[in-house]
């Protein structure tokens, strides 16, 4: 009842900002905050947060970040043994979250430009039921790892994000995708009048697998071969910082789908309600809910 998170792991500097800057524009704020981020070590302290053992496995540099990058992960034991230094310097985001809570993100990949499929040994593969990949490490390598696990019998969670290319590789292996509606648009091609109930079925049509497109406030939609698309419902919110829910939504995702006794709108009911609280604090990773929270959220 385990999960491997194949990933990468920044130190974001957070910037509240009044406003985004425009091209050839400066926008001047009073402080910054270096916090832990990278979506795939967000996604390994969502499930861990959820209540599921997990293995990280990603790359930092030998620079004063990486013990920023990891920290959260070792004090909640998350497994670290397959991750790795490298001697580029670890990942770093410049986040700017504006007064509604929304962002805008560019990454330098550094260290996780490292990560390797080979870091994930047959032992750990074989001791797990999930792996969740995203695409902020190299695809190559993705696919490369997509592939024996699928030999080993796990169950694939891809998180297609950011979308910047298509891994038809990747996607043939892949169990449960997971993409907003930006990547599912960018996945599907030119849809234009097309509803996103539509859209998560041809992609689930398309790719033979669960497909899930979030949808912000609005929850998500689930489409899968084994019943009809249907929606969840996002509980309202105050947000505060929508940095982090994505990967606490997938994180969630893998960790209810690992304990194998939870249909698949459990499964998504109970990732967009985390997802959901973890807009209401700041920090892609501080916000992460406990389970313990999500349960007293609904009540």
């Amino acid at each position: 009842m385990s999960v491997i998170v194949f990933g990468s792991a920044n130190v974001d500097l957070v910037m509240p900002v009044s406003t985004f800057p425009m091209p050839g524009e400066t926008v001047l704020t009073q402080s910054y905050h270096p916090v832990p981020g990278g979506k795939g070590a967000n996604q390994a302290l969502a499930v861990k947060r959820a209540g599921v053992p997990v293995n990280f496995v990603g790359a930092v540099g030998k620079d004063h970040f990486a013990d920023c990058a990891l920290s959260l992960l070792r004090g909640e034991a998350v497994g670290l043994e397959a991750t790795i230094v490298s001697d580029r310097p670890t990942g770093c985001a410049v986040v700017m979250v504006d007064t509604e809570g929304e962002n805008s993100i560019v990454v330098a990949s550094g260290a996780n430009l490292d990560v390797r499929a080979h870091q994930v040994s047959d032992a750990l593969l074989q001791s797990n039921r999930v792996l969740v990949l995203q695409q902020e490490v190299s695809f190559e390598e993705n696919e490369s790892l997509g592939c024996r696990a699928q030999q080993a019998g796990l169950k694939i969670v891809l998180n297609l994000a950011p979308a910047t290319r298509i891994p038809e590789g990747l996607l043939a292996n892949t169990d449960f995708l997971i993409v907003n509606e930006v990547e599912a648009k960018f996945l599907a091609g030119a849809q234009p009048h097309v509803s996103m109930t539509e859209l998560a079925e041809h992609l689930a049509n398309t790719y033979d697998c669960g497909t899930l497109i979030t949808l912000g406030p609005a929850g998500c939609v689930v489409a899968s071969g084994d019943e009809h698309a249907f929606g969840v419902d996002a509980p309202g919110v105050e947000v505060v910082d929508t940095t982090g829910a994505g990967d606490t939504f997938t994180g969630y995702f893998a960790a209810l789908l690992a304990q194998e006794r939870l249909s698949l709108r459990q499964c998504a009911a109970g990732a967009t309600q985390a997802a959901s609280l973890a807009c209401t604090r700041m920090g892609a990773q501080s916000g992460i809910p406990y389970a313990q929270d999500v349960l007293r959220a609904k009540g």
